[in-house]
């Protein structure tokens, strides 16, 4: 008996794990059409990054993207530690990620505990949401 292609469907755990791995490498390729493709173009959307104020709206979270890739002559992500869950048409993945960019002056590296939160429409997983936390890296940090 022959698989159909209705049933070969992705687990909805893979399917957002492979979504968090494509807005990965839409950043590391500095693409801003690459990324484009990977969220939902609505005013609900949200992005906060490193040392940076909450976007809110499509053109906002554009725009940011926009720049950054502008500025960024080269990005390298490493993930480490993924973990994903879904419930019905929602699907967030935390990660850590080791991002390295480099721009004509400088060249940056960071570690960030980030989450990002997909929806499912017409069968395609879109981010919604990406908030991205420094890792301290000092053993002297007075957090708890």
């Amino acid at each position: 008996m022959s698989i159909q292609p209705a049933q070969m469907q992705v687990a909805p755990e893979a399917a957002v794990r492979a979504a968090n791995r494509g807005f990965y490498a839409a950043f590391e390729s500095l693409d801003i059409a690459q990324m484009e493709a990977l969220w939902a173009h609505d005013e609900a959307v949200q992005c906060v990054q490193p040392g940076w104020d909450l976007l809110v709206g499509w053109e906002e979270v554009r725009g940011r993207w926009a720049r950054i890739f502008a500025n960024t002559k080269r990005a390298h992500i490493a993930l480490s530690n993924e973990w994903v869950r879904v419930e019905g048409d929602v699907g967030w993945a935390a990660c850590t990620a080791r991002v390295t960019t480099a721009s004509d002056e400088d060249f940056d590296e960071v570690l960030v505990q980030s989450t990002n939160i997909f929806i499912r429409r017409d069968g395609e997983w879109l981010a919604v949401a990406h908030h991205a936390s420094a890792v301290p890296t000092s053993s002297n940090s007075t957090v708890q």
